[in-house]
C-alpha cells in the first residue's frame, strides 16, 4: 500500500477530491518524493528534471489525489500561481544541502505565501528539509530558521527531515498533512450544516 493510500485511509472521507501542490526550487527532490507516494502497485519511472510540471492521479478507497509536480527551474516557476486557487494543501520541498540556493527558496515561498489565491486561505504547508543524508546538509530546525518559518502565522504549517530516496520522513510529514486535511473538511462541512 502506498502512503497515499494510507492517508486517504486514515482520513475516512467519501469521495472526496484533495488536490496538492507540490513546489520547491528545481533539484529538491519533488518527484522523488511523488514517486514514493504513489500506490505501490504504480511503477515509477525514471527521473529526470521535471519540464513544467507533471501531474499525477491517484485513487483510493476514499480520495482522488491529484498532486501537482511542479518544475523548480526558475523559468517555469511563473506557472505555480495558475494552480493555487484549487490547491487543498501545499508540499514545499527544500533541498537541505543546496545551502548557497536557500535565499532564493525563501524569496520563492514569500512570493508563494504573498499571492492573492493563497494569501487568504488555511492552506496546510508541509515542508520537506529534504536530502538530509548528505554529509553538509542542515538540519530541519536550520532549514526553518533560514527559510523565517516562525514568522508564518495564519496557515498550519510543519517541516520534516526527509531522505526521499529512502523514503525517510515522508510517513511524518503525510500524518501531519492528512490531519491537517480533516480538519480542514470538518471546519467547511460544519459550516455548510
Amino acid at each position: 500500500m502506498g502512503l497515499l493510500d494510507k492517508l486517504s485511509g486514515w482520513l475516512g472521507l467519501r469521495k472526496k477530491e484533495v488536490n496538492v501542490l507540490c513546489l520547491g526550487l528545481d533539484n529538491s527532490g519533488k518527484t522523488t518524493i511523488i514517486n514514493q507516494l504513489k500506490p505501490s502497485n504504480t511503477p515509477a519511472p525514471d527521473i529526470v528534471p521535471t519540464i513544467g510540471f507533471n501531474i499525477e492521479k491517484f485513487k483510493s478507497s476514499s480520495l482522488s489525489f491529484t498532486v501537482f509536480d511542479m518544475s523548480g527551474q526558475s523559468r517555469y516557476r511563473n506557472l505555480w500561481e495558475h494552480y493555487y486557487k484549487e490547491s487543498h494543501a501545499i508540499i514545499f520541498v527544500i533541498d537541505s544541502g543546496d545551502k548557497l540556493r536557500m535565499v532564493v527558496a525563501k524569496e520563492e515561498l514569500e512570493t508563494l505565501l504573498n499571492h492573492e489565491d493563497i494569501r487568504n486561505k488555511k492552506i496546510p504547508v508541509l515542508f520537506f528539509a529534504n536530502k538530509t543524508d548528505l554529509r553538509d546538509a542542515m538540519s530541519s530546525v536550520k532549514v526553518s530558521q533560514m527559510l523565517s518559518l516562525e514568522n508564518i502565522k495564519d496557515k498550519p504549517w510543519n517541516i520534516c527531515a526527509s531522505n526521499a530516496i529512502k523514503g525517510e520522513g515522508l510517513q511524518e510529514g503525510l500524518d501531519w498533512l492528512q490531519e491537517q486535511i480533516a480538519q480542514s473538511y470538518e471546519n467547511n462541512e460544519h459550516m455548510n450544516d
